[in-house]
C-alpha cells in the first residue's frame, strides 16, 4: 500500500458511514475499524490499493478538538513566558502539568525556531545610538 487515503466517518444512528465520493465508495460499519475495513475493500473494489484512516466526526468531537488546540496553544505560551523567566524544565513541567518530554520537545522547537529566524535590527546606527 503506497498511499494513504483519509474520510471522515459519521455516526448515523448505532453504526459509523463515510462515502470517499473522489473514489465512489461508500462504507458502514458498527466500529470505526470495521468501516475502515469495508472502504479499503469497496476501494479495492475500484482497483484502489491504499491504506485507510478515518477520522470521525460529531459536534462533540469537534468541540474536544477544539479544546485539545487551545489547550496545546496555552501549554506553548505558558511554557515560553516561564523558559523565558530563566525556570528549569522540571519546574515548568510540573507548574504545567505537563511531561517533561514535552516541555523539552516545546523548548527545542522554539530554539530551532529562534535559530532560523534572521537577528533583529540593532538600535544602533554607524553614527551611534538613534
Amino acid at each position: 500500500m503506497s498511499e494513504t487515503i483519509e474520510g471522515q466517518a459519521h455516526r448515523h444512528g448505532r453504526a459509523w458511514a463515510t462515502h470517499l465520493a473522489e473514489h465512489g465508495v461508500y462504507a458502514h460499519g458498527r466500529t470505526l475499524r470495521a468501516t475502515e475495513a469495508n472502504v479499503a475493500q469497496g476501494l479495492e473494489l475500484v482497483g484502489v490499493s491504499a491504506e485507510v484512516t478515518l477520522i470521525p466526526v460529531t459536534p462533540e468531537l469537534e468541540t474536544l478538538r477544539a479544546a485539545d488546540d487551545a489547550r496545546e496553544q496555552a501549554l506553548r505560551a505558558a511554557v515560553h513566558a516561564l523558559a523565558l523567566r530563566r525556570t528549569t524544565r522540571r519546574d515548568i513541567a510540573l507548574a504545567t502539568r505537563a511531561p517533561a518530554w514535552q516541555v523539552k520537545q516545546i523548548l527545542a522547537e522554539q530554539a530551532k525556531k529562534d535559530d532560523s529566524q534572521p537577528p533583529a535590527e540593532s538600535a544602533t546606527t554607524a553614527e551611534g545610538t538613534v
